[in-house]
């Protein structure tokens, strides 16, 4: 009897792959066996997922009928989703897939024309650009000369993904110098940082200035986040590459695998997405505490484990954390021109979701005050823009890179603690003296090791080789001036 199955732990996309790729043979005008079809995708016990698959099973019912060159097929990887009309849809996860078919020593990869920028980019593979069904066989039946996609030029990419930035300089924000100190010292050095006072200080429009001193992402970086982007469904069809650094900004109503990843198809969720950077959480204490929680594994590992019952995925999650709260529920505790409404009960349950394990984890902790009615009125002055504090990180960046050549580390802040103690270069008296503080304020072994790496950072962007008391005595004052 005729039948046609697939097997080998598939989700409800492949099993549904049945029907597309029955109807796609057909409509492109190719017969499909009346004979019983048993498709395995192996390995049986690991879960596959998203329609992918379509193209090659409908190429391997389809080499029934038509001769295939053996060599081809042998150099080629195959993927793509069928349409009922035999057209050959896009599908994510195809810059993995070029990754992976070059690792493992392919020649050609076949994808859909909407993911052949993306696949493109990677060197030393051809990509060969199909639209429908029919194309993909006269390729391997050597009726059409094979036509390789083109790659494209990455930094004209760039100028145009720079261009469509939406741009918040940081000379647009009035004051808050002691602010934007603490946000150049976190985009230099990779550092978390939380910025605290009332509704109206600037909180949120500094976050969002934060990407405009960014370092620009190298080759290997934006491969690396384009990989995960991919995966998640979240490149753009058309696109390519994603070449600026994310900042993803997310609303305290987010659920817990919306940010952390997961669900049924165990995809990235927003910390990954924010991978090589800023991950902002405004309104930090209208989270859930549990969310809040769970950030504390990839803080201090920079990735994520999601375990499941047929699978676990470990995602990369190396992100920049900035929080912006307001120091009670009213948000005017200690505001100079408007009183607080809560009660000292109030303040506390609602400073109980900022845990310790938590503020172990944040580098720097700013208090900004709200810009006097005064101050809005007083004539413009100078004040130095996004591109001045840029030439200032770049500097720092260059040390730090130099400081980590042949490892894969790139900021201070990724730094293990045995690395302190080789390249860590800090002054006898800035270390007696960071020693003494530790002791007098009672602060953890985390903390301690976390403000080495601040000190470090701040050093870098005075331009010093060794780190000074004064470098030490700024890292303290973020943490304990709060």
């Amino acid at each position: 009897m005729p039948a046609f199955n697939v097997v080998g732990l598939t989700d409800t996309a492949i099993q549904e792959s049945k029907e597309r790729v029955r109807a796609a043979i057909k409509n492109s005008e190719y017969k499909f066996p009346q004979t019983r079809i048993t498709v395995n995708l192996a390995p049986a016990d690991l879960r596959k997922k998203w329609p992918l698959y379509d193209l090659p099973i409908a190429l391997g019912i389809i080499s029934w009928e038509c001769w295939f060159d053996d060599t081809l097929l042998k150099e080629s990887l195959f993927v793509g989703e069928c349409s009922l009309d035999g057209s050959i849809r896009w599908v994510h996860g195809v810059l993995p897939a070029a990754l992976f078919a070059r690792s493992i020593g392919k020649k050609y990869l076949f994808v859909p024309e909407e993911n052949a920028k993306e696949a493109s980019m990677i060197p030393d593979i051809s990509i060969i650009a199909i639209s429908n069904l029919r194309q993909a066989v006269t390729y391997l039946t050597k009726d059409t000369a094979l036509q390789f996609v083109v790659p494209v030029n990455i930094s004209e990419i760039i100028k145009k993904d720079k261009e469509k930035m939406s741009r918040y300089d940081i000379s647009h924000i009035i004051g808050q110098d002691h602010a934007k100190r603490a946000l150049t010292i976190a985009a230099a050095g990779g550092h978390n940082i939380l910025l605290e006072w009332p509704p109206g200080s600037g909180k949120t429009l500094l976050a969002k200035s934060f990407e405009t001193l960014l370092p620009d992402l190298n080759f290997d970086e934006m491969i690396e986040i384009s990989k995960i982007y991919s995966v998640a469904g979240k490149l753009e069809k058309g696109s390519s590459l994603v070449t600026t650094r994310p900042m993803r900004t997310i609303h305290h109503s987010a659920s817990t695998v919306s940010v952390i990843g997961g669900g049924r198809d165990s995809r990235p969720g927003e910390i990954s997405l924010a991978h090589k950077w800023v991950l902002f959480l405004d309104e930090f204490l209208e989270f859930d505490s549990n969310l809040l929680e769970t950030l504390r594994q990839p803080l201090e590992d920079g990735e994520i484990t999601i375990n499941r019952i047929n699978a676990s995925c470990t995602y990369p999650a190396k992100f920049v954390l900035i929080g912006a709260m307001n120091p009670c529920p009213c948000g005017y505790l200690g505001d100079r021109s408007k009183q607080c409404i809560c009660n000292p009960n109030t303040i506390e349950r609602y400073r109980k979701k900022l845990s310790w394990p938590i503020i172990d984890r944040i580098d720097l902790m700013i208090r900004v005050p709200r810009v006097l009615e005064s101050d809005l009125h007083t004539k413009s002055t100078w004040r130095k823009t996004s591109d001045e504090y840029r030439s200032d990180i770049d500097k720092a960046r260059k040390r730090q890179l130099e400081r980590f050549t042949g490892t894969k580390k790139t900021f201070n802040s990724e730094m293990e603690n045995k690395d302190l103690e080789t390249i860590l270069n800090i002054h006898p008296d800035a270390e007696a003296f960071l020693l003494s503080a530790v002791t007098r304020l009672d602060l953890s072994t985390r903390v301690y090791y976390r403000l080495k790496k601040l000190s470090r950072t701040i050093a870098d962007l005075s331009d010093s080789d060794e780190i000074l008391l004064p470098h030490v005595a700024e890292a303290l004052s973020y943490r304990v001036s709060n």
